[in-house]
């Protein structure tokens, strides 16, 4: 008798899936472990799991520095980032994709190269250091939101546009100015137009994830933001810290930056990342909606 199954992490019923779920790679019968915070951590995709999209599908193969091994049904694509290639089949054709906004992608720093693999065939894709892959289903009109130089890779359905990042703030120190940018000057968004899709993303570290509740709030390094769901919403939250004895917004003061994320909706988190520390309190300028708060 056919069993159904709903994977805990990505919501997908599917029939008799076998060691691992088919939509997003999550195996199954793995015990979940939770911290006392909350966040419970994103079992890596097993070597070898087989993930379905379409009538494609992709294999991830190995665990230090994993591979994307797709398997194009005739006619079918995805689409990439031009430095993560590893290897084609000759018969998969490849293609340079127009992008918009071109002159503000190199000022961004954001790579301007887009490439599209059309099958029949297999065609690998990996970034150059180590880390884990996580893929993300999505369905028709859904989106999530993610820092920049994380994206691997996405089936044809999905679509990607790119926004100033909305938490910030303006330092002064003498006549110099400098704006801080704790996730980065943009973020990315892919949203799934026709129909659902498949997104895989490159975490460096493991991955922490947890669903918010409607209202419910918490905070976050900047850098360590792997994805959250659209609509969320941002704001800054900001932190000093000064030594005791040492004089407040002196030369021993630090500044910590914090985004609070409020829900309800998805947030994964990734291990190793930066941290963004300011040793300047002189604030002049900051996102809507940013909080404040001192230590001594």
């Amino acid at each position: 008798m056919a069993t159904e199954y709903t994977c805990h992490y990505c919501k997908t019923t599917s029939i008799d899936p076998g060691r691992s779920c088919p939509a997003c790679g999550g195996p199954i019968d793995v015990a979940a472990v939770v911290t006392r915070a909350g966040w419970e951590e994103l079992p890596a995709i097993a070597d070898m799991a087989h993930i379905q999209f379409g009538r494609s599908r992709v294999q991830i193969e190995g665990e230090l520095v994993p591979v994307a091994d797709f398997a194009l049904h005739d006619d079918e694509e995805i689409w990439f980032n031009h430095h993560v290639l590893l290897w084609k089949d000759p018969q998969v054709h490849l293609e340079r994709m127009s992008m918009s906004g071109g002159v503000k992608r190199v000022f961004a720093g954001i790579p301007l190269i887009l490439c599209r693999a059309k099958g029949p065939g297999h065609i690998a894709l990996s970034f150059d250091h180590s880390g884990e892959i996580v893929a993300v289903p999505l369905q028709q009109n859904q989106s999530i939101i993610t820092l920049e130089h994380h994206f691997l890779g996405a089936s044809s359905t999905i679509v990607y546009d790119y926004q100033q990042s909305p938490v910030w703030f303006r330092t002064r120190n003498g006549d110099e100015t400098e704006t801080h940018y704790p996730m980065g000057r943009y973020i990315d968004e892919f949203t799934a137009k026709d129909g659902h899709g498949l997104l895989l993303l490159h975490a460096k570290g493991n991955v922490f994830r947890r669903e918010l509740a409607a209202g419910e709030e918490v905070l976050v390094k900047g850098a360590a933001l792997l994805y959250v769901d659209g609509g969320m919403a941002f704001s800054l939250h900001l932190e000093g810290v000064v030594n005791r004895g040492a004089r407040l917004f002196g030369p021993n003061f630090s500044r910590f930056a914090w985004v609070r994320l409020q829900g309800p909706g998805r947030i994964a988190i990734q291990s190793v990342h930066g941290q963004h520390e300011v040793t300047s309190n002189n604030v002049v300028a900051s996102a809507n909606g940013t909080t404040n708060r001192n230590w001594t």
